[in-house]
């Protein structure tokens, strides 16, 4: 997908809180709550998904 302007907040919020730009780019979906448990585990994984998921869909 092409980026759209909302990408680099969404980006500043995944690197602070992973779920935060997880949930503004998907909702309440199963990514959300796969980054949540990823986040737990560690923080980085959180970051890594969240910009999968932000620059994917």
């Amino acid at each position: 997908m092409a980026l759209t302007v909302t990408d680099p907040i969404k980006m500043i919020f995944a690197v602070i809180l992973p779920p935060l730009g997880v949930f503004f780019e998907v909702g309440f979906t199963g990514h959300f709550w796969l980054n949540i448990v990823l986040t737990l585990l560690g923080f980085i994984p959180g970051i890594i998904h969240a910009f999968y998921v932000i620059l994917k869909h």
